[in-house]
């Protein structure tokens, strides 16, 4: 039996952060514009969301491929999402949403060879055409065979849209060409899975872009689009150890968001 529980209904979702790396990290990795502060600690949390209605799984994005090498250091520990789905009883999931294909959030699609999964057309068309491509500085970002994977098999989504009752994707970019977000209806209020379109809790909170960005405009047309769509709800950033803190865990390296 799972130690997690279900939404009450097949609109109404219970919300979780599934935790599977943590590294360390200074500022300057992390908040565009140099300050004085950049060379300060500041540790970096590797998340991927799991929305579970009364009766859908819903996986969003899936982590970094169980296999793969890992292109950053300072890891101080690290898991793999199925591992993480399977130490709480669940052993499949029938969507999978993928907010962008970084490496840390498309790696292992293969995991889940009957999921449908879902991902704008802009992104995977961005990383499968020649601009992605000639940009060396990104190579690091996207696996190869995880790339493959997903233009093989995914539904690509345009706009706003209804993934499932009570589950809409929307495009932001920003971060990335194609980078959308997630808003997933609760009992307690709509939450908004932010992702890497607002990596840290302080990029909103300060109105300061990351580091690694496609477009700056899009970055806060990313930021005021996820306020608007929470709108006085939750919103979850992409990698803010802090989530942890914020809410109770349910399982170890699992807190319920809602």
């Amino acid at each position: 039996m799972s130690a997690l529980v279900r939404g009450p209904s097949g609109d109404r979702y219970a919300v979780y952060a599934l935790q599977y790396g943590r590294r360390a990290g200074v500022r300057g990795e992390h908040f565009l514009g140099w300050d004085a502060t950049a060379a300060e600690p500041h540790p970096t949390a590797y998340y991927a969301w799991l929305a579970l209605s009364a009766d859908r799984t819903i996986l969003v994005d899936s982590g970094i491929d169980p296999d793969a090498d890992l292109p950053l250091s300072g890891w101080e520990f690290r898991t793999s999402v199925p591992a993480l789905l399977s130490s709480v009883g669940i052993d499949g999931v029938d969507t999978l949403v993928l907010t962008h294909l970084h490496y840390d959030h498309a790696g292992g699609v293969r995991s889940f060879p009957d999921a449908r999964v879902v991902v704008t057309a802009a992104e995977l068309e961005y990383w499968t055409g020649p601009a992605a491509a000639r940009i060396t500085r990104e190579a690091w970002l996207v696996d190869k065979a995880d790339l493959d994977d997903v233009a093989a098999r995914a539904e690509l989504v345009e706009g706003d849209r209804e993934i499932a009752p009570g589950l809409s994707v929307h495009p932001v970019g920003g971060h990335t060409a194609g980078m959308q977000i997630v808003r997933v209806n609760t009992d307690a209020g709509p939450v908004v899975l932010a992702s890497d379109s607002s990596h840290f809790y302080e990029n909103l909170d300060t109105d300061r872009p990351g580091t690694i960005l496609h477009t700056m405009a899009g970055v806060y047309t990313a930021f005021d689009r996820a306020r608007w769509l929470a709108d006085g709800g939750v919103i979850v950033p992409g990698h803010d150890p802090e989530v942890r803190n914020r809410f109770p865990s349910v399982a170890e390296h699992i807190v319920r968001i809602a």
